[in-house]
């Protein structure tokens, strides 16, 4: 699986970025996608998931209300709509593709970097 992110840049706060993840390969029994982030000097962190078909969705706490995760399965792409941006959300954020199995397999982006200034 390739995972190809884009939409990233440079905005003031309270502005607006959509990210996405075009995914390509073997996608078909991809269970679950998800974004992560990792600041500066600060460990990659879980932002949002959602499984395959779209029914269970996760937000970390401090994007509750602004993110939000969504998926074309036609189009194998995934997206983060991000809202309200605050400094405190510069990162580089990685699209992440999780195969349940055993072992399970997970597969990475190279990462979009956002920098958000005040």
């Amino acid at each position: 699986v390739q995972l190809v992110e884009s939409g990233g840049g440079l905005v003031q706060a309270g502005a607006s970025l959509r990210l996405s993840c075009a995914a390509s390969g073997r996608t078909f029994d991809i269970n679950g996608m998800a974004w992560y982030r990792q600041g500066p000097g600060k460990q990659r962190e879980l932002v949002a998931g959602i499984t395959s078909g779209g029914g269970h969705i996760y937000y970390a706490d401090s994007v509750k209300g602004r993110f939000t995760i969504s998926r074309d399965n036609a189009k194998n792409t995934m997206y983060l709509q991000m809202n309200s941006l605050k400094s405190e959300d510069t990162a580089v954020y990685y699209c992440n593709a999780h195969r349940l199995g055993d072992p399970p397999d997970d597969y990475w982006g190279q990462g979009t970097q956002v920098t958000v200034s005040s």
